[in-house]
């Protein structure tokens, strides 16, 4: 047997099923006009499949793709989801679809976030400029559109993993009130998220506590050298009197997201997440 052949038809039924979940979901642009920072950069997004992962790099139109869960089961709640993968890629399934679809089957809307990167090739981008920015726009989108999605308000938060923690922890150290003159409607909102879930954050010696920081849900694995400063997060938050919850797995590295693979304690962290939403009152209606 050519296993040439066989590792191509794979790769085609990958890319296909990853196209019809793709279809089945609404991705919105966050500037429908072209993002400030990304005038003349017209390439398409690059798309790669490694195993059972899409892995989506190029990005110079920012959107986030939509999972609303069923009425019958909403809760109010929202989460924007930024994945990681360095500032050069971004690491859509395990930590973008997988936990979307996590969500929205709990009653959360879940927005994944196409950030720009930074570290991509030949990238003009920063991170506390147009990464930030992005996750920024999503916020304020979600909210401008709650009434039409079933959202509160009060209950949209941001979650990152790994590169896209940073960006989470930026938006929850740099919120803006809304500008109520704005000539667009989203930027009249505010970008200020109401929980922070940062899941294995890089950069972590960035991170500070800021008036009015909302509460924040960490977690990492034992042998993550990437997040390995979480711990001070934490204690910078306890000593500043804003609520925090701290997760490390023993028998964890870094990039575990939401896989099916996932073993032990480790594999339930999200169930952790969620009770920890229902503890801070987040998904009381």
């Amino acid at each position: 047997m050519n296993t040439n052949l066989v590792r191509s038809f794979l790769s085609g039924c990958l890319m296909f099923a990853g196209l019809i979940t793709s279809a089945q979901e609404k991705e919105i642009l966050l500037w429908a006009n072209g993002a400030p920072g990304s005038e003349g950069k017209t390439g398409n997004e690059k798309v790669r499949l490694y195993q059972d992962e899409q892995i989506i790099s190029n990005v110079h139109r920012p959107s986030v793709t939509v999972y609303l869960p069923v009425k019958e089961k909403a809760t109010g709640a929202a989460v924007v989801i930024a994945p990681g993968g360095g500032y050069r890629e971004l690491w859509m399934t395990h930590e973008g679809y997988n936990i979307a679809k996590w969500l929205s089957g709990k009653g959360i809307a879940a927005f994944i976030l196409k950030y720009r990167l930074p570290r991509d090739t030949n990238s003009t981008y920063k991170v506390e400029v147009e990464s930030l920015g992005d996750i920024q726009r999503a916020i304020r989108l979600v909210r401008s559109r709650a009434k039409e999605w079933g959202i509160d308000t009060a209950k949209i938060g941001v979650m990152g993993f790994s590169a896209g923690g940073e960006v989470a922890a930026l938006a929850a150290m740099r919120f803006e009130g809304g500008k109520p003159d704005a000539k667009d409607a989203v930027d009249r909102e505010s970008s200020r998220p109401a929980f922070q879930a940062l899941i294995y954050p890089a950069n972590t010696g960035k991170y500070e506590v800021v008036k009015n920081a909302p509460p924040v849900f960490l977690l990492a694995g034992y042998n993550d050298v990437i997040a390995r400063g979480i711990t001070d997060v934490y204690i910078k938050y306890q000593k500043a009197n804003v609520p925090a919850e701290l997760h490390i797995y023993s028998n964890a590295g870094h990039g575990f997201g939401v896989r099916a693979v996932n073993k032990g304690a480790v594999a339930g962290w999200i169930d952790r997440f969620y009770e920890w939403l229902a503890d801070r009152g987040f998904l009381s209606n």
